[in-house]
């Protein structure tokens, strides 16, 4: 059944996209006015999902914050105790009275009697460290407990702004195409065309769009070892190493790693990584670029600019998701563990990666 709904919304587009311009009579959509349509569908359908994400996490969120409030005032009250019993350690030396126990330490008037008294002193001053450590521990765990919070409430808002930002796009992007399909001339094709395209897309093209991803970030984790085996691939000068892979070589190391990248292929040019490819009724291509990170480790991150599926450009939403999923960097003390990288960069045919001996 997905197959079929899949095989449908190709034929349609194929359809809509190869009729010659002279054979649309007025009233009738261009191939240019329906992939725009569909351009719309695709990406109110995924910032659909990025909605239903992000209420998804206020929900986690707002639990979290609920458990934390409750904690903190547990913890409150708990140091309430803490705080009069480290106080009144506290006073007991200030006042003197730990120093008249000292006194009769020192004042014993055989061993034994110095012994027991010892014994007493060393007690007592045990229980006063214990009292203070253990107002010390409720009063770090508060102080944490209130960071998180603080944290937490400022994700909320940062959530509720996002949030309203992508209803407002979403409400927008209907807004267009609702006019466009007016304007259409023929609203029920151009529906059905819609439906066709979005149960293809969540049935079967997200999921065939995730498996390349996670065959890109499977491969890039075998990438150092590659990288070490390559003749000529790692250059030194002084404390400076450089990390020169061609796309050439790139491919050859993918296909090695999995048959779909068969037909699938990196291109290097200046400032910009290209990866395209064709199978059966998919068509991807995805453009980004790299960047040093040293957060929570150095690395070089993978940044998707664009993503195309089937000639219909996915929105920016799909594109954080994929980012947040699949990790398409590598990590250059994988290959000489006493480096960092420092710098990152493309050119025709070319990345090239500057490394610096890490103190």
């Amino acid at each position: 059944m997905k197959h079929r709904y899949g095989l449908t919304a190709i034929l349609f587009i194929v359809l809509l996209f190869v009729q010659p311009a002279s054979s649309y009579i007025y009233g009738e959509p261009s191939p240019e006015d329906t992939q725009a349509i569909l351009q719309k569908t695709l990406s109110i359908v995924e910032i659909d999902h990025e909605i239903e994400r992000i209420t998804a996490r206020q929900k986690e969120l707002t639990k979290q914050y609920e458990t934390l409030s409750a904690q903190l005032l547990q913890q409150e009250k708990e140091i309430h105790i803490q705080q009069d019993r480290a106080g009144a350690v506290v006073r007991s030396y200030y006042t003197g009275e730990r120093d008249s126990l000292l006194m009769s330490v020192l004042g014993a008037r055989s061993f034994k009697d110095l012994f027991i008294l010892y014994d007493y002193y060393q007690i007592i001053i045990g229980k006063d460290q214990a009292v203070l450590d253990k107002y010390q521990t409720r009063y770090d765990e508060l102080q944490r407990t209130s960071d998180q919070i603080r944290k937490t409430s400022i994700e909320l808002t940062e959530m509720k702004t996002n949030l309203q930002n992508q209803r407002t796009r979403v409400a927008s992007l209907q807004k267009e195409m609702d006019e466009q399909i007016t304007a259409s001339g023929n609203a029920a094709a151009i529906q059905k065309l819609m439906n066709e395209l979005t149960l293809y897309w969540e049935n079967i093209g997200i999921y065939e769009v995730k498996r390349y991803f996670k065959a890109l970030a499977s491969a890039m984790q075998n990438l150092p070892d590659f990288i070490q085996k390559q003749n000529g691939t790692i250059a030194t000068t002084g404390t400076t190493y450089t990390i020169r892979i061609g796309q050439d070589e790139l491919n050859t190391f993918l296909r090695s790693q999995n048959v779909l990248f068969e037909d699938f292929a990196f291109t290097f040019d200046q400032d910009k990584i290209t990866a395209s490819g064709q199978r059966d009724q998919l068509q991807l291509s995805i453009e980004g670029h790299y960047t040093v990170e040293n957060e929570p480790q150095n690395a070089i991150r993978f940044h998707v600019d664009k993503l195309v599926f089937n000639q219909l450009e996915l929105p920016d939403t799909t594109r954080n998701m994929l980012e947040k999923e699949f990790d398409l960097g590598f990590y250059p003390q994988k290959i000489i563990s006493f480096v960092k990288a420092t710098d990152v960069s493309t050119d025709e045919g070319i990345l090239e990666v500057k490394l610096a001996i890490s103190f």
